[in-house]
C-alpha cells in the first residue's frame, strides 16, 4: 500500500472502496500538499493523530443523498445522456476505478431498460496517470476493460465525486492509451467544487458546496446495503 510522504495520513487513492460491517463505506479527506481528496479505511486508517471512525463520530455528519435520491439523480443523468446522444447508438461507459465502476454499470441498467438494448460498459483505471506518482511508494493498480474499440465513439466518463479535476484530467491521459474517441463526456454523482484545473462535468447528479476541510463519505451497495452520500463537516 503507497504510503503518505511522512508526516501526513497513510492514502490508498480517491477511488479505494473499503468493505467495514458488510457494506462499503468510503470516506475523502483533501489532501492538502496535492489537493486530491483521500479515501480511508474507517476501522483503521489515523487522521491528523485521531481515527478516521472517530473523526467521522466527533465531527457533523449531514445527509447528502438517501437511496431514493441517489437512484433519482442517476435516472436523470441517464436521461441527459439520451437527450445529448440520441440513440447513443456509439454510447461507451468507463467507470473510473474503484467507486466509479459501481456507478457506470448502474446508468448502464438504466439505459438498457430505457433504449431495449446492450450498453457497452468497462473500467478504467488511473493510478499510473496521476501527477503525484513521485509522491508514492507504489501505486495501487485496478483492473482497466475497455469494452471494444473506442476510436470514434462517445465515451462517458463515471466518477463518484468531482473535487479538483486532476482525478478527471488523469482519467483522460489513461484513455488516450486506448484510441481517440469522438467526444469524451463526463458524469459525476457529486460536484463539491474546489476545482484546479478546467475541467467540468456534463452530467451531475448533485452539486455540494464545500469547505475545502470538509469530507463526504459515499456508501454504495448493490446487495441491499445502504445507499447514501454524507457531507462530514469538521
Amino acid at each position: 500500500m503507497a504510503q503518505k510522504p511522512a508526516g501526513g495520513p497513510t492514502a490508498t487513492g480517491e477511488n479505494v472502496r473499503q468493505s467495514v460491517r458488510g457494506r462499503r463505506r468510503f470516506i475523502t479527506h483533501p489532501r492538502r500538499w496535492l489537493g486530491e481528496p483521500t479515501l480511508f479505511n474507517l476501522d483503521s486508517r489515523v487522521t491528523h493523530g485521531r481515527r478516521a471512525d472517530s473523526l467521522v463520530n466527533m465531527a457533523e455528519q449531514h445527509l447528502l443523498m438517501d437511496g431514493q435520491a441517489i437512484a433519482g439523480a442517476l435516472k436523470r443523468m441517464a436521461r441527459e445522456i439520451v437527450e445529448r446522444n440520441g440513440d447513443c447508438s456509439d454510447l461507451v461507459l468507463l467507470g473510473v476505478q474503484r467507486t466509479g465502476v459501481t456507478l457506470a454499470r448502474r446508468l448502464a441498467r438504466i439505459l438498457e431498460k430505457e433504449l431495449k438494448r446492450p450498453m457497452p460498459v468497462g473500467t478504467l483505471d488511473v493510478a499510473m496517470h496521476r501527477d503525484d506518482l513521485d509522491q508514492r511508494l507504489a501505486p495501487h493498480v485496478h483492473p482497466t476493460h475497455i469494452p471494444g474499440d473506442i476510436n470514434g465513439k462517445v465515451v462517458v466518463l463515471v466518477d463518484d465525486v468531482l473535487y479538483s479535476g486532476r482525478t478527471t484530467r488523469a482519467a483522460l491521459d489513461a484513455l488516450n492509451d486506448f484510441g481517440r474517441p469522438r467526444r469524451v463526456q463526463l458524469a459525476v454523482l457529486v460536484d463539491r467544487g474546489h476545482r484546479e484545473l478546467p475541467i467540468r462535468a456534463d452530467y451531475v447528479g448533485k452539486n455540494v458546496p464545500t469547505a475545502a476541510d470538509d469530507h463526504i463519505e459515499m456508501r454504495l451497495d448493490d446487495n441491499g446495503g445502504e445507499d447514501a452520500v454524507y457531507l462530514i463537516r469538521p
